[in-house]
């Protein structure tokens, strides 16, 4: 009984912490700060064959 007790509130756990990274859209918000910087970084600093 102990058994799924625990995984039951592993599996509520896991659910909200899903739930709060939907509703405050966390990964966008991560995308933006970490993986877009360094993606412009990187190509901003490629040297181009044609200048537009």
């Amino acid at each position: 009984m102990k058994l799924i007790a625990k995984m039951l509130g592993a599996v509520g756990a896991a659910t909200a912490l899903l739930f709060a990274v939907y509703y405050f859209n966390l990964d966008m918000k991560l995308i933006r700060g970490v993986v877009v910087p360094l993606l412009d970084r990187h190509h901003d600093s490629v040297k181009r064959e044609h200048v537009l």
